[in-house]
């Protein structure tokens, strides 16, 4: 009887980036995943199907085995407190960073080395106090779930911690980046117990992706 493998994509960017990428090795969905309504997508390699999905729900989703394998935002997984994923591959795809910023009349006169106490708000709640926490710094984290750059404009915080790309949106805000935490790029994990089920369809799906990279030069 033949191995399905299902596929777990975040929804938005990365799923933008990834289809190109897997289309480069021959698995194509047979229907759009942005107009498609279907739930499960069948795709061109029989046995292979995809899920799109918050982005957040992605590691849940591998981790329990309603995915075989995923593709999601290494920030996910940093944030992500459980720990049966396995990571497999970095993708290279969807680069951006995660940063603190302020607002530009607080960075004129501001030194990150003095920081002793910071108001933040962040999505990314588990990234920050583990940061800020490893240089001694303490911090009073509002977690908010969207619209960050409000939080400094309406004095809710000072600062944020948020994923920051070409940086237009901090601009528009008169916000400035002052402090880098990480870099993000798009990364394939994996269920454990899939790993051993299903282990050479996952193998062989890996070894192109990791040939395709290699190829344009792109970071494992």
């Amino acid at each position: 009887m033949k191995q399905t493998l299902t596929l777990a994509l975040a929804k938005g960017r990365i799923l933008n980036t990834a289809l190109p990428l897997m289309a480069e090795v021959g698995v194509v969905p047979l229907e759009d995943p942005s107009k498609s309504r279907k739930l499960l997508i069948e795709t061109s390699v029989a046995g292979i199907r995809l899920v799109v999905i918050r982005s957040a729900d992605v590691p849940t989703y591998v981790e329990f085995g309603a995915a075989d394998i995923g593709i999601v935002g290494k920030d996910v997984l940093m944030e992500y407190t459980g720990d049966a994923l396995c990571e497999l591959l970095d993708l290279g795809i969807s680069r951006c960073r995660i940063a603190v910023a302020e607002p530009e009349a607080l960075a004129k006169g501001d030194d990150p080395s003095s920081w002793r106490r910071l108001r933040i708000a962040t999505k990314y709640p588990k990234i920050t106090s583990e940061h800020f926490a490893s240089k001694g710094i303490q911090t009073e984290i509002i977690k908010l779930y969207g619209s960050m750059e409000l939080a400094p404009i309406a004095g809710l915080a000072d600062r944020i911690v948020d994923l920051v790309d070409t940086g237009a949106t901090l601009r528009a805000n008169r916000l400035v980046e002052v402090e880098q935490i990480a870099t993000v790029t798009a990364r394939l994990v994996a269920n454990q117990a899939s790993l051993k089920v299903k282990g050479e369809v996952i193998k062989r799906l890996v070894g192109k992706l990791r040939s395709n990279l290699s190829q344009k030069g792109d970071p494992e």
